[in-house]
């Protein structure tokens, strides 16, 4: 199947999977969202994981990123369910702490993947190093366009901490290093593409002589490409995106994109799984896990371990629904 017909087929496949036990252990998995490139290959490294630790996994996630409150509701059912573990990428980093202490309290295993929380009652904490990604997106804006040029951030949410930690490492990195580089402007697109279109296109007016843009998620990238596209000035302004879509891929090669920076969500959601089963199997798992992030350009693109970091096996472990 046509990878973009796959990732269509993505709102149906998010409740597909059975949730009874079958007598083997079972560990919920709560995605902050549904509806990315970068969920559904989480969901394909979970499922390789409970391949190769023998375990049920029941996915279960809010489409939209921002929606906290349905997370507390489908984390609190699983706690009311008793079941063996949980795996959680928090909306926002606050509202999930209730949640997350109550399954400790129950004696149920929570380990945090991809963004932040504020407690420390968790088995582990496996994500990318997101201040170091958004330092390396400072490195790479400021190779672009030569050390110095004004700037304007996309940023995603409020309160999510992965994308917080990209633009603070990002800000930061700018103050020490690359101090050529001003930040004239900065909105948040609140995980919507069309709001991402929206604010840069007020921030493209509001700054004409803007040299470069940094979008701390996927959707700030793509609505970002596309007001670039709009207003004719694509591979005119330099723009360094996250993440790794299909049209994010085809606007890199295409020169609407300048880079990329680029997680690996395959491995965090089996390590992820492995953290629970180890919990579970008396082992101490590492409190934090690190996954590095790289940047790839156009000329990246031809690159097998690249592309195979970008388009992981997908239908290999995930099937459409009606398949």
């Amino acid at each position: 199947m046509d990878r973009r017909r796959f990732l269509g087929t993505l709102p149906l496949m998010a409740g597909a999977l059975s949730c009874h036990r079958s007598g083997k252990r079972l560990i919920g998995v709560v995605p902050k969202g549904t509806n990315s490139l970068f969920w559904l290959s989480v969901h394909a490294g979970v499922l390789a994981a409970s391949q190769q630790f023998d375990v049920e996994i029941e996915w279960n996630g809010p489409t939209l990123e921002t929606e906290y409150a349905r997370q507390i509701q489908i984390v609190d059912a699983m706690i009311n369910r008793r079941i063996d573990g949980i795996l959680l990428s928090p909306t926002e980093r606050t509202a999930l702490v209730s949640v997350v202490e109550r399954a400790a309290r129950e004696g149920i295993p929570v380990t945090i993947f991809d963004s932040g929380i504020g407690t420390e009652n968790y088995v582990s904490y496996v994500a990318t190093n997101n201040v170091a990604a958004g330092t390396l997106a400072a490195e790479t804006v400021s190779q672009l366009v030569g050390g110095a040029g004004k700037v304007a951030l996309v940023k995603h949410s409020p309160g999510s901490d992965s994308t917080d930690s990209r633009e603070r490492g990002f800000e930061a990195a700018l103050a020490k290093t690359h101090t050529g580089l001003e930040i004239v402007a900065q909105q948040f697109c609140m995980a919507d593409r069309a709001k991402a279109l929206a604010v840069t296109e007020d921030m493209l007016t509001a700054h004409p002589n803007l040299d470069a843009l940094f979008c701390s998620s996927e959707a700030a990238t793509v609505g970002a490409a596309r007001a670039l596209v709009a207003r004719g000035l694509a591979g005119k302004i330099k723009l360094t995106g996250f993440d790794a879509s299909p049209s994010l891929q085809q606007d890199l090669r295409n020169g609407v994109i300048a880079a990329l920076i680029v997680q690996d969500p395959f491995s965090i959601g089996y390590i992820g799984v492995k953290t629970i089963v180890d919990k579970l199997d008396g082992k101490t798992p590492e409190k934090r896990i690190d996954s590095p992030a790289r940047v790839v350009r156009a000329a990246d693109l031809d690159d097998p371990e690249v592309m195979k970091l970008m388009n992981p096996a997908l239908e290999k472990y995930i099937k459409p629904a009606g398949a």
